[in-house]
């Protein structure tokens, strides 16, 4: 395996705090287009799903020379909803192709998949608390008995729902 991949993100790793949070530094980055694929909302969850779709495009970043120990830990991150999949992007600077890995969400059917993510929103409305899971989800993986990223992400979210509904 090389010492370094790039990983095309498109979901809360577009997010420069996020990718600090999990790696402890901000990757250089290009902007690039995935053919081919479409990016969905998930019902119940903040962060979207990619899926094979001909003739549309999810349109996201290449983190450059993520290194092998950063990889675990974003393989770590996405958890078993993702399958680590080497896809070709189109670089917008260059319209250069570049192999890379992606998360692409396992389940082919899932019918909580609906219409389509939105960046510019999530920033406004989820990506506090999000962090607040990220940074939480990073320092738990540093403990011996850490909990995967979807059940920190479950644990998080019903308390910020518990904590809503105190009076």
């Amino acid at each position: 395996m090389a010492s370094s991949l790039n990983v095309f993100v498109y979901g809360s790793l577009l997010a420069d705090e996020i990718a600090r949070a999990l790696l402890k530094r901000v990757p250089p980055s290009n902007p690039a287009i995935l053919h081919n694929y479409h990016r969905f909302s998930i019902k119940g969850r903040v962060y979207p799903a990619i899926l094979p779709v001909e003739n549309k495009k999810v349109t996201g970043k290449v983190l450059l020379d993520i290194t092998v120990p950063e990889l675990n830990i974003l393989d770590a991150f996405e958890d078993v909803e993702y399958e680590r999949t080497t896809v070709d992007v189109s670089l917008m600077d260059s319209s250069k192709t570049l192999q890379v890995e992606t998360y692409v969400w396992v389940d082919k059917t899932d019918p909580d998949l609906y219409g389509e993510w939105d960046f510019e929103e999530w920033k406004v409305l989820h990506k506090g608390d999000f962090l607040k899971m990220t940074t939480g989800f990073s320092e738990e993986m540093e403990l011996p008995e850490s909990k995967t990223r979807v059940a920190t992400y479950e644990s998080f979210y019903a308390q910020q729902e518990e904590n809503k509904s105190k009076p």
